[in-house]
């Protein structure tokens, strides 16, 4: 199925950029929305030199304003007609080991990360709900799988409470023409990361994703991208002993 009006959070940078300039290529109509505006507005033009022959609409957006999500969410539906595949993709990666002092920036990933998903994909599906049809994707990681330490204690917490909640929405939804779907990137260049140096099987923003667009247009439950190692290693990541666990973080 070609899902024509894609929404994108997050989309000023990182991941949320990168997937919007390969949905481009493929020739969807973009609905883009985060905080820089600015950004957004070189991203768009971007776009349009990528492809002129779609419409990319953009919105600034604190998907912390869970109120600002629905009538942001609303005001792209009603300027595209439809909203075919909503991606949630906003997102941080602050953090630091609990009992550290820094409750304050756990608190803000916990929030932006799960809390603000949760409003995301009520609005989303709320839309989707009305049409009778749409495709939700919520973006994950690889780190939902297991507990980790430091810096990725709260955002594996809340990558893992984003995976359980996706799933529910899909048993939820499973009667219905909505489509969920749970991507877990693995190890993919972007501004969330790019001070970590050395990261085993990591992939240049591009080619991470364009096998992100990949797994997102088959439409599966759940995907772990890119499929070359992270199909295989999810298996041994939740069977890691501990001790394996420290060293990937």
């Amino acid at each position: 199925m070609m899902r024509t009006n894609i929404l994108i959070t997050g989309a000023s940078s990182g991941l949320g950029k990168g997937m919007a300039m390969e949905f481009a290529k493929k020739g969807h109509n973009l609905a883009l929305c985060a905080r820089r505006v600015e950004r957004l507005e070189e991203l768009k033009q971007q776009l349009l030199n990528i492809n002129p022959q779609i419409t990319v609409i953009i919105k600034s957006l604190d998907v912390n304003d869970h109120d600002a999500v629905f009538n942001v969410f609303n005001a792209f539906k009603q300027e595209l007609g439809t909203l075919d595949r909503i991606i949630v993709n906003a997102g941080m990666g602050k953090g630091a080991s609990i009992g550290r002092g820094y409750m304050h920036a756990n608190m803000q990933t916990a929030q932006t990360n799960f809390i603000a998903a949760i409003a995301q994909c009520e609005a989303a599906v709320e839309i989707f709900r009305q049409q009778k049809s749409g495709h939700l994707v919520t973006m994950s990681s690889i780190s939902a799988l297991r507990g980790f330490r430091r810096a990725m204690t709260v955002y594996a917490a809340t990558k893992a409470a984003l995976s359980s909640l996706t799933e529910g929405i899909r048993i939820d939804l499973l009667k219905t023409n909505i489509k969920v779907s749970c991507i877990h990137p693995g190890f993919i260049r972007s501004e969330i990361n790019e001070k970590v140096e050395k990261v085993p099987f990591i992939v240049d923003t591009e080619a991470g994703c364009k096998a992100l667009v990949k797994a997102i247009d088959k439409e599966k439950p759940t995907s772990y991208v890119p499929t070359w190692p992270w199909a295989l290693l999810h298996f041994l990541i939740r069977i890691a002993p501990v001790s394996i666990l420290s060293k990937m973080s």
